[in-house]
């Protein structure tokens, strides 16, 4: 399991402000159990969902940003989870853009790839790997949807969210996988020890032109669209039904 501990230049979780972190918090006097349960909760609701400025980047970054999507978070996950003991890997996929289709819209939607990079975090804990996918939406913002869709049964797709039922998706730590996207994955690349791996030999969801129209236009229209929705504002989505 050493490969799986090791800091990488993602997850780079020596930085002063994850040490600090994880000191503060006294993640390190917990039972595994509970230490995961704990970083679980703080990547899954204290960084809350949105868009950072790319998929590649650093644990400590994330952090600074408070802010991230399945990759980023994840990035942040696993730092956490390798500085406080927990071995983990990365499990690399594609999600069909659909399932973004209202947490973003417009040129932002007609801008993102058919085929979005998308990934989850793997931990070995009681002797198997687990898969945790469901920290990437924060408790609020996904209340927020299912108040919203609430008549909403069966499978459910958009809004960041690709689940069979709405109402109850898999996203609790109870020491099983937890899942809020896995049903709109349409390719798996494998699994690989670090996102590192992956993104030096897949390459991340946006460059040139169209991470430059990114940056500097869309990404802060698409982090207010979340916030609007996190808070219940939904004004804009009946402008445009």
């Amino acid at each position: 399991m050493e490969q799986f501990l090791c800091p990488t230049a993602l997850l780079n979780f020596n930085h002063t402000e994850i040490h600090q972190l994880v000191t503060n918090r006294g993640w390190l006097q917990l039972a595994n159990e509970e230490r995961i349960a704990r970083i679980y909760d703080f990547v899954q609701n204290e960084i809350a969902f949105g868009y950072n400025e790319a998929d590649d980047l650093a644990a400590s970054q994330v952090l600074a940003d408070g802010i991230g999507q399945c990759n980023t978070k994840g990035t942040l996950l696993m730092a956490l989870l390798r500085k406080c003991g927990i071995p983990c890997r990365f499990h690399g996929f594609t999600i069909n853009k659909r399932l973004q289709k209202g947490a973003i819209s417009g040129i932002a939607y007609l801008l993102a790839p058919r085929n979005i990079i998308h990934s989850w975090v793997e931990i070995w804990h009681q002797d198997r790997w687990i898969n945790l996918e469901g920290f990437i939406l924060d408790k609020a913002y996904l209340s927020s949807v299912q108040k919203r869709f609430r008549e909403s049964e069966g499978a459910f797709c958009g809004f960041g969210i690709a689940t069979n039922v709405l109402s109850d998706p898999a996203v609790e730590w109870r020491g099983e996988d937890t899942y809020i996207q896995k049903e709109g994955i349409n390719h798996d690349f494998g699994v690989f020890e670090a996102p590192d791996n992956f993104y030096a030999k897949h390459g991340s969801n946006l460059s040139g032109i169209k991470r430059y129209i990114f940056l500097r236009w869309i990404r802060q229209s698409m982090n207010r669209r979340v916030h609007d929705i996190r808070r219940g504002n939904w004004s804009f989505f009946q402008i445009e039904n």
